[in-house]
């Protein structure tokens, strides 16, 4: 092999490898949510997740709880934790799995573009409803790293016990004003003026009330209860075939110009 072909294939060869290398990073990651209760027990609102840095610290046990993790504990719909998210870290791939109340034996699931190497940690909550202000998520922004340095999937599944429901003691209990029970407004509130708890227990004292999803509520929970999941899958992004092309003819100008140096310098 000549001294032009073989600069040609080093340089190809490095080109590969830095594709390769950029290629295993962003990764196709679907997230499916499943709800594991019983029958008539618990239900969740839209999942609210973000892949990112590490640093996005959603609430603290044993404290008040902000606005961002209220808007999922309350409402169910997030806005001020996503919102709170990109602020954090504006490279965070975020997004919400929704579709409705997830009911009891019900899937759903996203798929989401995630820069592996970057943005290696999850964070996720979900309004756990009936109920004025309960939730499921992680306290330790840090707790789920996902992926390794070459952009390999370190976790594929997480499951949530009852007695990881958290109360963000935001709102007083009243069934009149909780979320999903039919008749109920849920935008009355009373402030609780407490602090982030583990509390599964007090969802028992919705046992009977007709739920917006046409069943009568009976927690049935006792503490190791599996009652959610997120499972995940991913895959490396394929590279455009125009990049493949640009590539391929960037190496074919760059053996063209060698060639005619080597001729000249002859």
């Amino acid at each position: 092999m000549n001294r032009v072909m073989s600069t040609v294939v080093r340089a190809a060869t490095a080109m590969c490898l830095v594709s390769s290398v950029a290629n295993a990073q962003m990764r196709n990651v679907t997230v499916t949510v499943t709800n594991l209760a019983a029958p008539r027990s618990v239900s969740f609102a839209a999942t609210h997740l973000g892949f990112h840095q590490g640093a996005f610290d959603l609430f603290n046990i044993g404290q008040a709880a902000g606005a961002g993790i209220v808007s999922v504990a309350e409402p169910g719909t997030g806005i001020q934790w996503q919102a709170d998210l990109a602020a954090a870290d504006p490279t965070a791939t975020r997004g919400s799995i929704a579709g409705g109340a997830l009911l009891p034996g019900q899937s759903r699931s996203r798929t989401f573009l995630v820069n592996a190497g970057l943005n290696r940690f999850l964070t996720f909550a979900a309004m756990v409803v009936p109920s004025n202000d309960f939730f499921i998520g992680n306290d330790n922004p840090m707790q789920y790293r996902m992926f390794d340095p070459l952009g390999n999937l370190l976790i594929s599944s997480i499951s949530q016990r009852a007695r990881q429901i958290w109360d963000a003691g935001s709102e007083a209990f009243d069934p009149l004003n909780a979320a999903f029970i039919a008749g109920g407004t849920a935008a009355n509130r009373t402030p609780q003026n407490g602090v982030v708890s583990f509390n599964f227990a007090e969802l028992a004292m919705f046992d009977g009330q007709t739920t917006n999803g046409g069943y009568v509520f009976e927690s049935g929970l006792s503490a190791d209860q599996e009652i959610y999941r997120l499972d995940f899958t991913s895959t490396t992004v394929v590279p455009e075939p125009s990049t493949v092309i640009l590539m391929a003819s960037g190496l074919l100008l760059l053996g063209g110009a060698m060639r005619r140096r080597s001729a000249q310098q002859a």
